[in-house]
């Protein structure tokens, strides 16, 4: 595991906990929603990946993720509040999380020889999925 996965591991890690230890509390103005304890909340998110196109085969090298996301908006700070229509992406290859970005577009760099599944996830700002998970996912692949 690269120094750049096991920090990004660890920062999702101390946030979780953070999110464990807050009290409860709101502000006003948005629906805004605790999540010190409770239900996780439902997305007005929808999420689909436009490429890599199922069943495409890419040449090796570098892979290019492109997402559409509606009914939502990335942001790109960490937070116990949680709104339902803000968040971050979790992209997932072959089941390791490599990067969680606040972008539709992304490079995945030197992508191997083979099949791979893609998932990409639209979480929370506290790095946890919705219920129910907005969720894409596709299989390409690389020669």
């Amino acid at each position: 595991m690269t120094n750049r996965l096991r920090a990004l591991f660890i920062a999702a890690a101390l946030v979780l906990t953070m999110v464990a230890c807050v009290s409860n509390s709101s502000t006003s103005g948005s629906a805004v929603i605790s999540t010190a304890s409770g239900p996780r909340p439902s997305s007005t998110g929808k999420l689909s990946i436009i490429s890599p196109a199922t069943g495409e085969v890419l040449p090796a090298g570098d892979v290019t993720l492109k997402v559409k996301l509606t009914g939502a908006t990335i942001v790109a700070a960490s937070s116990t509040h949680l709104v339902p229509d803000q968040g971050h992406l979790h992209v997932i290859l072959d089941d390791n999380l490599i990067t969680m970005t606040g972008s539709t577009t992304t490079i995945l760099p030197n992508v191997a020889s083979g099949t791979h599944l893609l998932k990409v996830e639209f979480v929370a700002n506290d790095h946890a999925p919705f219920d129910p998970r907005v969720i894409a996912a596709t299989s390409f692949k690389v020669k």
